[in-house]
């Protein structure tokens, strides 16, 4: 530190001396001129090294120096985050993956304005390209569990191309699902086991049970196995449309009555 401040000290009084007297209108010719001034300080030889300080900075300093980072440097900020039964962490209204093994544990995330990183314990467990996607999931595939790896080539169309092969009430009941669950594995889950149970009742008691499901708010796997195994799908009648014809009667006035 004393080093710094004395050469501090010999710069200073070096300019000070030179330019007190002269009158400057801008400050790029303030600029000119001190940059003349520290040039002739590292040109001139010091007494004791008999060196001039541009050759020390060549000797000792230049060829230590590092290159500079290919990147700009981006300001980052952080948050302590606890992992979801999901295995998603929530950072800026967006959830980001981690390895599922980390369930419940406390990670911290570095947030910039491109990246998400992920460090658990200090050590870097998760690397994600930010999206402002309020309320989204950024998934990388190595992160699930195996169970939920099995359904990561099956997409929310591809679902509900099956489920349009058995009805119309199927496809609002896939759709109520998928809307209903925190993250689409999930819900790919449960569509899939509504369509495994075609084996034991057939396409008609599977719209069926979707059908009474729909209509009482009934939207989940359990639910429509169990208005199956109740054979609730049989007495099932679907909601009639009411009449909305207008009626006819001599007391009522139709509006050209009062033209």
């Amino acid at each position: 530190k004393a080093k710094v401040e004395n050469a501090v000290g010999i710069v200073s009084r070096y300019l000070l001396g030179r330019l007190r007297n002269r009158c400057f209108f801008s400050l790029a010719e303030l600029n000119d001129a001190t940059r003349e001034c520290v040039t002739a300080i590292n040109s001139k030889v010091m007494k004791r090294l008999n060196k001039t300080r541009d050759e020390m900075f060549a000797s000792l300093d230049r060829p230590l120096l590092k290159a500079l980072p290919v990147e700009r440097y981006s300001y980052a900020e952080w948050k302590r985050c606890t992992v979801a039964p999901d295995y998603h962490v929530e950072v800026d209204d967006h959830y980001y993956s981690v390895p599922f093994r980390l369930l419940r544990q406390i990670v911290d995330a570095r947030y910039t304005n491109n990246t998400v990183e992920l460090f658990h314990k200090g050590e870097r467990v998760a690397s994600h390209v930010r999206s402002r996607l309020p309320h989204k999931h950024t998934t990388l595939s190595e992160h699930m569990p195996s169970s939920h790896r099995r359904y990561a080539e099956w997409t929310p169309a591809r679902m509900l191309g099956q489920a349009a092969d058995i009805g119309p009430a199927t496809v609002a009941l896939f759709e109520a699902i998928m809307k209903a669950k925190p993250h689409p594995e999930q819900g790919f889950r449960s569509c899939l086991g509504v369509i495994r149970l075609l084996a034991s009742y057939g396409p008609e008691r599977i719209e069926a049970a979707a059908k009474r499901g729909n209509d009482i708010g009934a939207t989940t796997y359990g639910s429509i196995k169990s208005i199956l195994e109740k054979g609730l799908d049989k007495a099932y009648a679907p909601s009639q449309t009411s009449d909305t014809r207008p009626i006819q009667h001599p007391n009522i006035r139709g509006r050209g009555y009062y033209h």
